[in-house]
């Protein structure tokens, strides 16, 4: 059985107001296995939670913080925890 995780993202740049979010959607249903949100915060940043297999959530970041995200991302700070599930999918908040 592979590992489950929780990855909480912050990503900076400019990412709201560019489909941020639901592209970050769209990559975590590809990829799945995820369950989580996307939501963007005031300060500019959007915070990205997903839960699954560990590897699944790595291929996330990896995306997040690659070339192919809608925007500019300037930098994405992340913390590992263990899921806590209750999650339904993949939302949008």
């Amino acid at each position: 059985m592979e590992d489950e995780a929780r990855l909480t993202a912050w990503v900076r740049g400019t990412v709201q107001g560019v489909g941020f979010r639901w592209f970050t959607r769209a990559r975590a249903l590809e990829i799945g296995g995820l369950s989580g949100f996307a939501l963007n915060v005031r300060d500019g940043r959007v915070q990205v939670v997903a839960e699954g297999p560990r590897a699944a959530c790595e291929e996330l970041l990896k995306w997040l913080r690659g070339s192919d995200t809608p925007g500019s991302v300037q930098g994405v700070t992340e913390i590992w925890d263990t899921p806590r599930g209750g999650y339904e999918g993949f939302a949008i908040r």
